[in-house]
């Protein structure tokens, strides 16, 4: 447990759900949030399609997501300020992850893992997809995963505004800077150096700046495995609606979801494709012409004649030892956390890090849900925790 104030480097969704939680754990306690960006043009927080669900294959990202939920469908309670209530926008709509038959007995083993977890999903084959989703070609599909409670998508971007206003609303400070060193006493580091000159002194530090987290690190000489992947999301008009549309995950590396008249979409590599880090946030355009869109088409044949409305591109903040977050006390330190490498769930496990990480420095330990597994001990013992549903 940690006296005095707390500096967090990263005023993206996690950083301020940090900051919110521990002003309100603890009201008494200085909260200092660094954030280069204010405008948070490039922050993954902003550039998120911003969903939410539980299909994973951990247990705590199983148990993230339905904390995660509860906390959005009350975020009026949660976030309000001043009677303002926040527009985080939380649609119920569910994921469906589709696996063709080399990939199904590893579908089923994480269904059974899921449902021991509480979660509410159901397998679907060929004829029963069909049925229910008669848009949808199950041409090299065994088996179908549908979420039925407790996924959907919402504003992220909506969600990140909340926080940060809840949090200055308790007394937490917002500073527009950037860490560009630290001062260390052995376990401990003391103060954070700004770009300006100035030094903050801290009694303890939490590492919240996303895909930049690596860079953080090596100005303390530790070895944060994060790094910027871009990934494309693409605005697409349909010729015809597609009724009803679950969160689609498909064997190809492509996802598309609803977004009022639209749909949203985009392209992750496949295992042992390039993922280069920390490319321009350009859209791919190359990739929508050469791989995503004849994907969509062979999986949603009406979707031969759609239209790009817009793009942009975001980053996510790729944990690259087992895509899972580094959550907790970095070892070697006795002040310093981490609260980075989500992998691109960081949006939809905000809240739930947020009050967890915000227990752990004021109480020295989780109280409401357990985050033990996501410590970065994890790394110094290479003991990898495997998120195997990455999208």
């Amino acid at each position: 447990m940690d006296a005095g104030r707390v500096v967090i480097v990263g005023g993206g969704a996690i950083g301020s759900a940090v900051a919110a939680f521990l002003r309100r754990i603890e009201p008494g306690r200085e909260v200092v949030v660094i954030e280069r960006d204010p405008t948070y043009r490039e922050a993954s927080s902003a550039l998120s399609a911003s969903s939410i669900r539980r299909q994973f294959s951990q247990p705590v990202n199983m148990a993230i997501g339905a904390y995660g939920y509860a906390f959005l469908k009350e975020a009026h309670r949660h976030l309000a300020v001043d009677g303002e209530l926040p527009e985080i926008g939380l649609r119920d709509g569910g994921y469906l992850f589709l696996a063709p038959p080399a990939a199904e007995p590893a579908m089923r083993a994480v269904h059974a893992l899921q449902r021991a977890e509480g979660v509410q999903v159901a397998l679907l084959e060929p004829d029963a997809l069909r049925a229910r989703f008669p848009w949808l070609s199950t041409e090299g599909i065994a088996l179908g995963s549908l979420g039925l409670a407790e996924e959907g998508w919402f504003d992220g971007y909506g969600l990140l505004q909340a926080f940060r206003k809840r949090a200055i609303a308790d007394g937490a400070r917002f500073l527009h800077g950037e860490a560009t060193g630290f001062v260390r006493d052995g376990e401990r580091v003391s103060a954070v150096e700004l770009g300006d000159g100035s030094t903050i002194p801290c009694g303890a530090l939490v590492i919240a700046s996303g895909p930049w987290s690596g860079q953080v690190g090596l100005l303390l000489d530790i070895d944060i495995p994060v790094r910027g992947r871009r990934r494309s999301v693409f605005v697409l008009d349909t010729p015809e609606p597609l009724e009803p549309c679950p969160l689609l995950i498909d064997p190809s590396g492509f996802w598309l979801r609803p977004e009022g008249r639209y749909y949203l979409s985009g392209m992750s590599p496949l295992a042992g494709e390039p993922d280069p880090d920390d490319l321009p946030l350009e859209v791919d355009h190359d990739s929508f012409e050469e791989r995503l869109w004849p994907a969509l088409a062979e999986r949603i044949p009406s979707l031969e004649r759609l239209k790009v409305a817009s793009s942009w591109a975001g980053y996510y903040e790729m944990n690259t030892v087992d895509h899972n977050g580094l959550v907790g006390r970095w070892p070697g330190f006795a002040n310093l956390y981490a609260a980075t490498g989500f992998s691109g769930h960081g949006i939809q496990q905000a809240p739930a890090v947020g009050r967890g990480l915000a227990e752990l420095i004021v109480h020295g330990g989780y109280r409401s849900l357990d985050l033990s597994d996501l410590s970065p001990v994890r790394l110094a013992e290479n003991r990898p925790l495997v998120e195997q549903a990455v999208i």
